[in-house]
C-alpha cells in the first residue's frame, strides 16, 4: 500500500500526539517530517530518536527538507496567527493543510458530520476540542428538527491547556461558534470553554443545549424518540475514531417555561418561540497513547485530524495539481 507522507508543524504536546498517532493507527499516511521552533522541545527530541527528520527552524525549515517534495499533507498544531503565515507559504507548493488551530482559512470539518463535503479543499480547519465533541450532537439534532439556538460548553482540565489552547481563547469561541451554525445548523450558536483547575485533573466533559420547536400533541413523543435515536448513532459514530468519547447521561428533553426569557437567545428577526431544550452531556477520555488520559480535548483534535488525513490520502494523492492551487 502506497502511503502519502506528512509534516507536523508544532513539536507541542498536539504535535507529538499526532506523531504517534500516524505511527500506531495510520493505514494511509507515513511520518516525514516533524517542524518546531524550539530546540529543545520534548517533541523534537522524540522524533529524532523514532528516526523521523526534524527542524527547529519552523514551516522555513519544512521548505528546505530534502523531503519536501514528497509532502502530501501537512498538519499545523501550531497558532491561528502561525497558520496564517504557514499556509501562504505552503500553499504555491500544493501542499494540503489540516489546521487544527482556530485560524479558519479553509472550510470547517467535523469528519463525522461533513468529511466528504471537503475531502478535497486545499486547507481544511479541525474548528476546536470543543467543537469536535459537541458540533456532532448539534448535527445530529438538527437533522431531525430546526435548532433555533445551540450552545455547547467546554470544560477541560487547566492542566491539559497549553500556552497555545490559552493564547486563542477569544478564537476558540468564534470559531466554534461560528461552526455551531455552519456545521451544526443551528440559527444562532453560541460556545463557553472552562479551564477547571481541580487536582487531580478532570476528564473533559461536554454539554449541548439546543432550543428546538416540537408539534403538539401525540406527534411530540415521536420527534422526542427520533432525536435521541439521532444523538445515539452520532455518538456511536464519532466513538469509532475517538474510543473515548461517550454520554455520561440519557439525552434530556424538557418543555420550556411561559416564563422563561429564551427570546433574547434566538437570531435577528427570529419570530417563532422554541418549545423544548434538548440537554445532551458528553466525556472524552483520551487513548493515553502520548497525552495522559484526562486530556480529552486534546486527543479528540489530534484523533479527528488524522481521520481526516486518512481519508484525504485515501481518495487519491493528496498533493494539489497545480491549476488548483491558483
Amino acid at each position: 500500500m502506497t502511503r502519502t507522507k506528512v509534516a507536523i508543524i508544532g513539536s507541542g504536546n498536539i504535535g507529538t500526539d499526532l506523531m504517534i498517532k500516524i505511527m500506531r493507527t495510520a493505514q494511509h499516511l507515513e511520518m516525514g517530517v516533524m517542524v518546531g521552533i524550539d530546540p529543545a522541545s520534548d517533541g523534537l527530541a522524540r522524533a529524532a530518536t523514532f528516526g523521523f527528520e526534524t527542524t527547529a527552524e519552523g514551516v522555513d525549515g519544512l521548505l528546505e527538507s530534502p523531503q519536501i517534495d514528497e509532502i502530501g499533507i501537512v498538519f499545523d498544531a501550531t497558532s491561528a496567527g502561525a497558520h496564517k503565515y504557514n499556509d501562504e507559504k505552503l500553499r504555491p507548493l500544493g501542499i494540503r493543510m489540516v489546521d487544527l488551530t482556530p485560524a479558519a482559512i479553509g472550510p470547517y470539518v467535523i469528519p463525522a458530520v461533513n468529511l466528504e463535503e471537503h475531502i478535497d479543499a486545499p486547507n481544511v480547519n479541525m474548528v476546536t476540542c470543543g467543537g469536535q465533541a459537541t458540533i456532532p450532537v448539534v448535527a445530529a439534532i438538527s437533522r431531525v428538527v430546526p435548532m433555533a439556538y445551540g450552545e455547547i460548553v467546554a470544560s477541560i482540565a487547566s492542566r491539559s491547556a497549553g500556552p497555545g489552547t490559552r493564547a486563542n481563547i477569544d478564537e476558540f469561541t468564534e470559531t466554534t461558534s461560528a461552526a455551531i451554525v455552519q456545521v451544526g445548523r443551528a440559527q444562532r450558536g453560541k460556545a463557553i470553554i472552562i479551564l477547571n483547575p481541580a487536582e487531580p485533573p478532570l476528564m473533559m466533559r461536554d454539554t449541548v443545549f439546543a432550543l428546538v420547536s416540537l408539534p403538539d400533541g401525540p406527534d411530540a413523543d415521536t420527534v422526542k424518540a427520533q432525536i435521541t435515536d439521532s444523538i445515539q448513532k452520532m455518538v456511536a459514530e464519532v466513538s469509532a475514531y475517538v474510543p473515548g468519547y461517550q454520554m455520561v447521561q440519557d439525552v434530556q428533553i424538557a418543555e420550556i417555561p411561559a416564563d422563561q426569557p429564551v427570546e433574547t437567545l434566538l437570531a435577528a428577526g427570529e419570530t417563532v418561540r422554541p418549545t423544548h431544550q434538548v440537554s445532551v452531556f458528553l466525556e472524552v477520555e483520551g487513548a493515553g497513547m502520548y497525552l495522559p488520559a484526562y486530556a480529552g480535548n486534546l486527543d479528540i483534535m489530534t484523533s479527528a485530524a488524522v481521520q481526516m488525513a486518512e481519508q484525504m490520502a485515501a481518495n487519491g494523492n493528496p498533493r494539489l495539481a497545480e491549476e488548483a492551487v491558483k
